[in-house]
C-alpha cells in the first residue's frame, strides 16, 4: 500500500510526440494546423445544426453529439502535448495523467456506441420511412445520447479507477506516449498486470464487437433495402446519406481495431503513437468534412451562413 501512495504522490514524463522525427519544428506545425482545422470544421458544424432549423432532425442531432466528442478529444490531448514541446518538458501530474484517461475512454466508448446508433437512425430511415417520425421522436434521440454518455462514463471510471490505484508505479515514470494511456501506463508498473490487460482486452473486443455487430446488421437491412428501390433518385439519396457515416465508422473502428483488438507484442510505441494521433486528431478533424462534402443540407446550412456573414455573394 506504501508503494501505491508514493505513485500517487509522484509525477509522469510524457516523451511526447516527436521524439521519434528529425522533423520535429515541421511536424509539430502540421499537428497544430490539423488541430485548429478540426476545431474549427467541428465548431461550425455544430453551430450550423443549432441555428438551421432544416437540421433540426434526429440524423443531425446525433451528429452534433459527434462533433461535440471530436471537440473534446484534441483538446484532451493536443494543448498539453504542445505545451511540452514548447517548453521542452513532459511533466504531467498524476491527477492529470488520471484525468487524461478518464475523458479520452469516456469520449471513446461513448463514441464507438453513438456509430452504432447513428446506424439504426439510417436504417429506420431508409427502412421505415414513415414510421421514421415516431421511432426516432426526440426522446428515443435523447435515450440514445444519453445511453451513449453513460456507457463512457462508466467504463471511464472503472478503468481510470483500477489503472491509477491499484497497480503501484514504482519503477521509471517515463510513458513512451505523447499523453496518458492505460496500455502505455500499464507498462511502467512493477506489478503484475497480466490478469488486468486479459480483461481489458476482452473488455475491448466486446465494447468494439458489440456495436460493429449493430452496424453490420443495420446496413445489412439498408443494403436489402436500396437495392429494392426501384427510383434511381431514391436509391442515390440513401446510399449518400448513408455513405457519410460508413466512412466515418471505417476511419474510427479501424483505429481503434488496432489499438485495443490486437496484442501489444504485434505492434511497437511508435505505432500506438502515429495510430492515438490518428483516432484523436485526425479523424476528429475528418469528420466534419467528410459530412459537410457529402450531405447536401450541410453544404446548404454553409452557403446560408456565409451570405448572412456577407462572405458570399448573393
Amino acid at each position: 500500500m506504501g508503494d501505491v501512495n508514493q505513485s500517487v504522490g509522484s509525477d509522469f514524463i510524457l516523451l511526447g510526440l516527436f521524439s521519434h522525427s528529425g522533423s520535429d519544428e515541421l511536424l509539430f506545425s502540421l499537428v497544430a494546423a490539423v488541430f485548429i482545422t478540426g476545431l474549427l470544421g467541428n465548431t461550425i458544424l455544430l453551430f450550423l445544426i443549432r441555428m438551421d432549423s432544416h437540421l433540426h432532425t434526429p440524423m443531425y442531432f446525433l451528429l452534433s453529439q459527434l462533433s461535440l466528442f471530436d471537440v473534446g478529444f484534441p483538446l484532451v490531448t493536443i494543448p498539453k502535448m504542445a505545451a511540452d514541446f514548447l517548453q521542452g518538458a513532459g511533466a504531467i501530474s498524476f491527477g492529470g495523467c488520471a484525468a487524461q484517461i478518464f475523458f479520452l475512454t469516456m469520449m471513446g466508448v461513448a463514441e464507438v456506441v453513438l456509430l452504432a446508433l447513428m446506424s439504426y437512425d439510417r436504417y429506420v430511415a431508409v427502412c421505415y420511412p414513415l414510421q421514421y417520425p415516431l421511432l426516432m421522436r426526440r426522446q428515443v434521440c435523447v435515450l440514445m445520447v444519453g445511453a451513449s454518455w453513460l456507457a463512457g462514463v462508466l467504463n471511464a471510471s472503472v478503468q481510470t479507477s483500477i489503472t491509477m490505484h491499484f497497480f503501484p508505479y514504482c519503477a521509471s515514470r517515463v510513458v513512451d506516449h505523447f499523453f496518458c494511456e492505460v496500455p502505455a501506463l500499464l507498462k511502467l508498473s512493477c506489478a503484475d498486470t497480466s490478469a488486468y490487460e486479459l480483461a481489458l482486452s476482452i473488455s475491448g473486443v466486446l465494447i468494439l464487437v458489440l456495436p460493429l455487430s449493430l452496424i453490420a446488421t443495420s446496413y445489412g437491412h439498408v443494403l436489402g433495402a436500396v437495392l429494392r428501390m426501384r427510383s434511381d433518385e431514391a436509391r442515390h439519396k440513401a446510399i449518400t446519406t448513408c455513405s457519410s457515416h460508413i466512412t466515418v465508422v471505417g476511419l474510427f473502428y479501424g483505429a481503434a481495431v488496432f489499438m485495443y483488438m490486437v496484442p501489444g507484442a504485434y505492434h511497437s510505441p511508435h505505432q500506438d503513437n502515429v495510430v492515438s494521433l490518428f483516432y484523436s486528431l485526425v479523424t476528429p478533424t475528418l469528420n466534419p468534412l467528410i459530412y459537410s462534402l457529402r450531405n447536401r443540407e450541410v453544404r446548404v446550412a454553409l452557403v446560408k451562413m456565409l451570405k448572412r456573414a456577407g462572405l458570399r455573394p448573393k
